[in-house]
């Protein structure tokens, strides 16, 4: 007989796994959670009797979801950008602003200036304000430093973050996100002597999962991408990409022939790009929070997505720039509202699609077998989600098996 673990009961599970019934609702349901795992999840009259003897808790019908994942995050990052927000508001645009000498390289000086210890600090709050929403994995990416000692300090901060707080880190170099302002007009320089250089030594100190670049025209080329995921590959690191954000460079025909992990932004994706998504099996990762933030009027191609049958996954894209928000409920309202994704597609985007977008398999989901990473809501339906704004329903927080 069990001895250890936790039985919850008399609650609505959107399992999240099984694509006809909708959210994969089970009502009157149990979970049973042993070992800091999900052992069983089923209809409660058909609980097995080997948990009988475990601690049981009555949820009173609440809902039960898989705790939320944010799978693109800027997080860890120095200072803030209020006063280029208040520019744009006066009519320059994103990309005046960054050939100004604004933009992600006002933040480069900032983070440049901060320790590992003050990026810790001003991460915390905002790591803080994701977990009250019921996340329990995040996603955080380098790439304002733009040098080797930056953006190591970046990935170690975002390492450490687990070590203040219960919650689970995913690391994404991102060294190709801007040029510096000491290497302009010398793009390709910058990749070759920092940019690689500084991957393969964060590869070595072990604080990079996956690795990102920022395709556009006030960033980098296909061309210019192309040795950094090479490098990658030579790592043994999975790709993914911020592409067609602003204008279509054929950044997620290049992502796809890497097979990455994710395309994100992607408003100005065609059709090409979208059967190269659909052929690779990447996900495309939506970030309504700086389509808003930029008042960006071209919406990603989400029926082209829905019909190829690309995987799509939501995320808040907290930066100090273009997404300074915390929110991934507000991520999915914003989803549905600006974008007409429906409440299901928009829970599975931070759910089940946002795990597959870091490439984990053990989460995102109530299955057996799956991290104990649960999210319990005072709502009666799964749509209230994405339905209310500003209104926060999380009841309890479960990471690993623990409240």
């Amino acid at each position: 007989m069990l001895t250890e673990g936790h039985v919850y009961t008399e609650l609505r599970a959107a399992t999240l796994t099984d694509d006809t019934p909708p959210y994969g609702l089970v009502e009157a349901a149990a979970i049973a959670v042993v070992d800091g795992k999900i052992a069983w999840v089923g209809p409660q009259e058909d609980l097995p009797a080997i948990y009988a003897g475990l601690k049981t808790s009555s949820l009173a019908g609440r809902l039960v979801t898989p705790a939320l994942i944010d799978c693109h995050t800027h997080v860890v990052h120095g200072g803030n950008r209020a006063a280029e927000f208040e520019l744009r508001l006066n009519g320059a645009s994103y990309e005046e602003v960054a050939r100004a000498g604004g933009g992600i390289n006002s933040t480069v000086t900032a983070t440049r200036a901060a320790s590992v210890e003050d990026l810790i600090a001003q991460a915390l709050p905002r790591v803080d304000a994701m977990l009250a929403e019921g996340v329990t994995t995040i996603e955080v990416k380098s790439g304002y430093g733009l040098d080797r000692e930056t953006e190591l300090n970046m990935l170690r901060a975002a390492r450490a973050l687990p070590k203040h707080r219960p919650v689970r880190v995913v690391t994404s170099f991102l060294g190709a996100h801007a040029v510096p302002a000491d290497y302009k007009d010398r793009a390709d320089a910058y990749i070759t002597e920092i940019c690689i250089p500084t991957l393969r030594a964060a590869h070595s100190e072990g604080l990079v999962d996956a690795v990102d670049g920022f395709c556009e025209g006030i960033a980098f080329s296909p061309e210019q991408i192309a040795p950094v995921f090479d490098a990658a590959q030579e790592l043994g690191l999975p790709v993914k990409l911020h592409a067609e954000q602003l204008s279509n460079l054929g950044g997620a025909k290049l992502a796809a022939s890497y097979g990455a992990l994710s395309a994100d932004h992607i408003e100005y994706l065609d059709s090409e790009g979208v059967a190269a998504l659909a052929e690779a099996g990447t996900v495309a990762v939506i970030l309504p929070g700086a389509f808003y933030t930029l008042r960006e009027t071209q919406m990603p191609p989400i029926e082209l997505l829905r019909q190829a049958g690309v995987p799509m996954a939501l995320a808040t894209d907290c930066n100090p720039g273009s997404a300074p928000m915390t929110s991934l409920l507000l991520t999915m309202n914003m989803g549905c509202t600006l974008f007409r994704m429906t409440p299901e597609e928009a829970l599975r985007g931070v759910t089940i699609h946002a795990a597959r977008a870091l490439g984990l398999s053990d989460c995102g989901t109530l299955a057996a077998g799956q991290r104990a990473d649960l999210a319990i809501w005072d709502v009666s339906h799964p749509a209230e989600l994405a339905y209310r704004i500003g209104f926060n329903p999380l009841h309890a927080r479960i990471f690993g098996g623990s409240q």
